[in-house]
């Protein structure tokens, strides 16, 4: 484990007593505070013994299983693989066939079956009440399950966040027509000069690093007594998983352009979709934009993500009346939000940042003449 990580949940084990593993197969995977980390097996052999059960917080260096490396594999290991492919092929096309019975026939067979690992820890509503002797589980209608370890750690930072910093929000409004207009007319011949989409993102994160490099402060930190002020620029992305939020960190930006943002974006999508995220991945950021758009929020203050000294929450564009050159017209509105430490930035250098911020985005030849 890396050096911030000193225990872990045991999440599941993907092998068994007595099975037979080969070298640098995943045997275990263990839940950190930050991401689920993957335990292979050093060497090839047969697992004897399962030392510690699903559930239970190990120690890094603790001992997971052992294996017997003199252990060898069966002779008909393939055979017997190929045989859990057709197993699993004749088992999903069951599975199909018996969608189809009705509401009726499901509620008999669940009755009948045993329920699955996945189906126990995700007890629906209506599950039976549970037993007398635990009694903060048997109100109808609740569920309590354990906080996974990376939520617990979400919670802790947040909270931390909070009570560490003089945090204040700044709101200012954007008008999204000429980047919306950029999109449309560009988006094809992009995506067939890089294959990649362009997108919004890309366009606040450039203007983010024009609006840093004008306001140093605002990429600074306090450490005890110091105010530590950074040359280099790593935004951070936060971006909502399954398993809870993390802020992948996209590192030496100071002459980065769209293509390049919307590159390292596509990466990093890619990742944590894919559980493949790394805590090389994560760690650091001295800057970090939240985009809350993609789920239709209008508006919001988002929380600093410590050690961070600011944040910016873009949100979704929504068509508004508004006034221009005296005259009332329909335009593609975004609300932006910049929260910050109030102990290191003024409301001055605050409220510029966010106004260059809007200047860039809304006039985005700037990018290009680096004004």
């Amino acid at each position: 484990m890396e050096e911030s990580i000193n225990k872990g949940d045991v999440k599941s084990w993907l092998k068994k007593e007595g099975d037979y593993v080969s070298e640098d197969t995943c045997v275990v995977t263990i839940e950190t505070d930050k991401l689920e980390k993957e335990v292979r097996a050093p060497e090839s052999g047969v697992i004897t013994k399962v030392l510690v059960e699903e559930g239970e917080t190990v120690a890094v260096g603790k001992e997971l299983c052992l294996i017997d490396t003199e252990g060898k594999a069966p002779e008909n290991l393939e055979c017997s693989e190929e045989k859990k492919i057709d197993e699993h092929s004749k088992s999903t096309a069951s599975s199909k066939h018996d969608s189809k019975k009705t509401e009726e026939d499901s509620k008999v067979d669940n009755k009948e079956q045993p329920k699955s690992e996945s189906s126990r820890k995700i007890a629906p509503r209506s599950s039976p009440t549970p037993s007398k002797d635990d009694p903060e589980k048997t109100r109808k209608g609740e569920t309590r399950i354990k906080m996974t370890r990376m939520r617990a750690r979400i919670a802790e930072r947040l909270k931390e966040s909070q009570n560490t910093c003089a945090s204040l929000t700044t709101l200012n409004e954007i008008d999204m027509s000429k980047i919306v207009d950029i999109r449309k007319r560009y988006k094809e011949l992009f995506r067939e000069q890089h294959g990649i989409n362009l997108g919004f993102m890309s366009a606040f994160l450039a203007a983010s690093v024009a609006a840093l490099k004008e306001q140093p402060v605002v990429n600074a930190v306090i450490e005890g007594a110091d105010i530590v002020y950074r040359d280099y620029i790593d935004i951070s992305v936060a971006v909502a998983t399954p398993k809870g939020l993390v802020v992948p960190v996209i590192r030496g930006v100071n002459e980065y352009k769209l293509v390049d943002f919307e590159r390292e974006l596509a990466k990093l999508a890619e990742k944590a979709r894919n559980g493949k995220l790394a805590m090389e991945d994560i760690v650091g950021g001295t800057f970090t934009v939240s985009n809350g758009g993609v789920f239709g929020s209008l508006m919001g203050t988002p929380i600093i993500n410590l050690p961070q000294s600011a944040i910016l929450g873009m949100h979704s564009i929504k068509e508004r009346p508004m006034a221009v050159d005296g005259k009332v017209e329909i335009r593609p509105m975004m609300y932006v939000a910049l929260t910050y430490d109030h102990r290191l930035i003024d409301g001055r250098e605050a409220v510029t940042f966010l106004r260059k911020i809007k200047e860039i985005v809304e006039d985005p030849v700037r990018l290009l003449l680096g004004i």
